[in-house]
């Protein structure tokens, strides 16, 4: 491990200043006429608010992080090798962002020695914003107010669970075990993208489950959902963001949801 160049406090105040520069971008581009839209490789699309939104970011890293890397979901990565990198989804839910469904956010995350120490959802249609740093709890902003502190909530059985998701693509595999697990939960909604998530670490759902996932779409959101007492790994049950999957819970019902999807 290298000796800390900077203190977390110092790296959350830099996510905080990147999501404010992408807040500005996406917030102006958001249902505007003219909004340019392509068709990636893998068939995903993406808006001239993603591309000018990850430009934004990387500047700004490139200027007050010269030494770190950088994963981003448009423009690839670079010195990931780095014991410190930042990862970076300019627009989580572009789909949702090209209809005019307010369900969209810039997902900003730092990890350091393979740990993600640092974690932004910034969703200004939703006018939320949550954020957190390793050991200094997981807060929400709404409506540019003071910021509160959220923790997830003391449901400890599945029949008391609400249960938050997408939609089924992707579950063919699993189908069966999803749908009775849904059918065990006391409720389920089809949230979708990092809102689900973030419902959990308030502690407004219970449960938020997905069944694939890019590192870009979950970092920022594994470690809001653990400072905000809850549990966040893949289907499989492994911790962190890097396994293809993401399952968030309040913690206490995590090994029951892991048994219930893998036998």
């Amino acid at each position: 491990m290298v000796s800390k160049k900077f203190s977390y406090a110092e790296d959350l105040a830099l996510a905080l200043e990147i999501a404010d520069a992408a807040d500005s971008i996406t917030a102006s581009r958001y249902q505007s006429l003219d909004l340019v839209i392509t068709t990636k490789p893998d068939n995903t699309p993406v808006t001239d608010a993603d591309k000018a939104t990850e430009k934004a970011i990387r500047e700004i890293l490139t200027r007050q992080r010269p030494e770190d890397g950088l994963l981003g979901e448009e423009f690839g990565e670079e010195k990931i090798e780095n014991s410190r990198y930042w990862i970076i989804d300019p627009i989580d839910g572009t789909k949702n962002f090209m209809r005019g469904v307010p369900t969209w956010a810039t997902l900003i995350a730092l990890v350091e020695d393979g740990e993600v120490i640092v974690g932004v959802a910034s969703a200004p249609a939703l006018k939320r914003r949550w954020y957190a740093s390793a050991g200094a709890g997981a807060h929400v902003i709404f409506d540019n107010r003071a910021p509160r502190k959220i923790s997830v909530s003391g449901v400890s059985h599945l029949k008391d669970a609400s249960l938050t998701y997408s939609d089924f693509v992707g579950w063919n595999e699993r189908g069966p075990a999803f749908v009775s697990l849904i059918d065990s939960c006391w409720r389920s909604r089809g949230m979708g993208d990092f809102w689900s998530h973030m419902l959990v670490a308030e502690g407004a759902a219970d449960i938020a489950i997905e069944p694939t996932l890019a590192v870009w779409d979950m970092a920022a959101l594994d470690i809001i959902v653990r400072e905000a007492g809850g549990s966040f790994s893949s289907i499989a049950g492994l911790p962190g963001p890097h396994h293809g999957s993401g399952l968030s819970t309040n913690g206490l019902l995590h090994d029951q949801v892991v048994k219930f999807l893998n036998g």
